[in-house]
């Protein structure tokens, strides 16, 4: 019953410890300076070919 209860203490406090810190760290993430030009063009990424189709290859090298 030792090592059951070694590690119901471990994942009580230490695992909490490590997901509380994983959490924090998103958090940071997302919100660090500078993420805001990559966010709003991943955001409007999917309305970049609305009005017209994205161009190919092919037409890139006629111009």
């Amino acid at each position: 019953m030792e090592t059951y209860s070694f590690l119901r203490t471990l994942a009580d406090s230490w695992a909490l410890l490590l997901l509380t810190l994983i959490f924090v760290g998103v958090i940071l993430f997302v919100f660090r300076p500078g993420s805001r030009r990559v966010q709003r063009d991943a955001a409007e990424s999917i309305f970049r070919n609305e009005n017209r189709p994205a161009a190919t290859r092919k037409d890139e090298e006629d111009r």
